[in-house]
């Protein structure tokens, strides 16, 4: 039963496809299970504008966490993201056999380190982390340069996720069981404002996994809408290829390219030995996100040539 009143230190179970999780009492979750009130959204002071989110009607589905209502609405958000160069042979090794890389040149691949913090949002505040490779869309005949730039840009990018571990038991849950990512639960804390971005990732013993720290580029900012990326994720559910479509409304963001200041560490832990396994030469660019907006869509079946 869904309880009313504000958000207090409580927490209540939610049933997702025969699985309890915790959520916070009084929070947007517990209040709507998806079917959140977009004018109390707007009240919020954290919120600059809900109108990205009332020209995009959500619908209700049948997913293997039971029925939902999709898209999956965002509506504070701020993101970091690595872009490196590594050698295509050790993408590939990791990559399905379905899965082509997108080369930025010939034996040179594009993986990423992305960090995520989710301040207001449908299913609650939580962070999150990725280890991603750019991969080639799916039925594509060959590397296009309108592929490869829009890639960068991050415009409309297409990726295999290898790691993308999170800090609440809902967005585990969700994301594992509903979308089919690879995702498990950890301590994650993620702190990006104009100044300064940093995140560190726990493994499961306390430990880092991963950590990183520089400079936050300059800032552009954006009317609402003026900016829409495209992110499409590839994953299996039951053994069929889906892909998952966010889009993300960047109301402020930069990018630097070769960045300096930047610290990375990598320790002991799933994270940072996926990003070991690919091999990494160099980092290219660091685009950070101070202020955006996100839906994302349940997966859909899609159909990819195997490529063996």
């Amino acid at each position: 039963m869904a309880s009313t009143g504000k958000l207090t230190d409580r927490t209540v179970e939610v049933d997702l496809g025969g699985r309890l999780v915790t959520v916070p009492g009084g929070g947007l979750y517990d209040r709507f299970r998806m079917d959140t009130d977009l004018d109390e959204v707007a009240r919020d002071p954290r919120v600059r504008s809900v109108d990205f989110f009332r020209r995009m009607p959500k619908s209700r589905v049948d997913s293997r966490i039971g029925p939902t209502l999709t898209p999956n609405f965002y509506y504070r958000i701020s993101t970091t993201r690595l872009t490196m160069l590594a050698p295509v042979k050790a993408i590939r090794a990791r990559l399905p056999r379905e899965m082509d890389p997108l080369e930025i040149a010939p034996g040179l691949g594009i993986v990423s380190v992305m960090t995520f913090r989710y301040d207001v949002c449908d299913i609650d505040f939580y962070t999150e982390a990725a280890v991603g490779v750019a991969v080639k869309p799916a039925r594509h005949g060959g590397l296009g340069l309108f592929d490869l730039v829009t890639g960068l840009k991050n415009d409309w990018l297409h990726s295999y996720v290898l790691s993308l571990p999170v800090n609440t038991e809902i967005a585990q849950v969700r994301g594992h069981d509903g979308y089919g990512f690879p995702k498990w639960v950890t301590d994650i804390d993620v702190d990006i404002d104009t100044e300064h971005t940093s995140a560190r990732i726990a493994n499961d013993r306390g430990g880092l996994d991963l950590a990183l720290s520089a400079p936050t580029p300059k800032q552009t900012a954006r009317p609402t809408g003026a900016h829409v990326s495209t992110l499409t994720s590839y994953t299996t559910i039951d053994g069929a290829w889906h892909s998952t479509t966010s889009q993300i409304n960047m109301l402020a963001s930069g990018t630097t390219r070769f960045p300096r200041g930047l610290d990375l560490q990598l320790g002991q832990g799933r994270m940072s030995d996926d990003l070991r396994s690919l091999k990494p030469i160099r980092t290219i660019q660091l685009d950070v996100t101070t202020e955006g907006q996100l839906a994302l869509h349940m997966p859909v079946p899609t159909s990819i040539q195997d490529r063996s």
